[in-house]
């Protein structure tokens, strides 16, 4: 299980939420990728910081954003 959302009775569920968590979870784990905060599907994530520069390299070599060495920005994968 790698999500769990708990909200009081009296408390709405925001649909849009529950089905962006969803597409993050099925993309960073097949993908190796973290996705940021507010992130929406088709925006850049975050190499994961599993992934070595040598692996990130054959993955996207095109190289990727990095404003942190520890944080390295790409294209949503497809």
């Amino acid at each position: 299980m790698k999500l769990i959302l708990v909200y009081p009775m009296t408390t709405g569920r925001n649909f849009d939420e529950v089905v962006r968590v969803l597409d993050s979870l099925q993309l960073t784990a097949k993908h190796k990728v973290s996705t940021p905060v507010n992130w929406k599907p088709g925006e850049d994530v975050i190499i994961a910081g599993s992934v070595s520069n040598e692996d990130a390299k054959k993955q996207y070599p095109d190289g990727w954003k990095e404003p942190k060495p520890y944080i390295r920005i790409v294209p949503q994968p497809k």
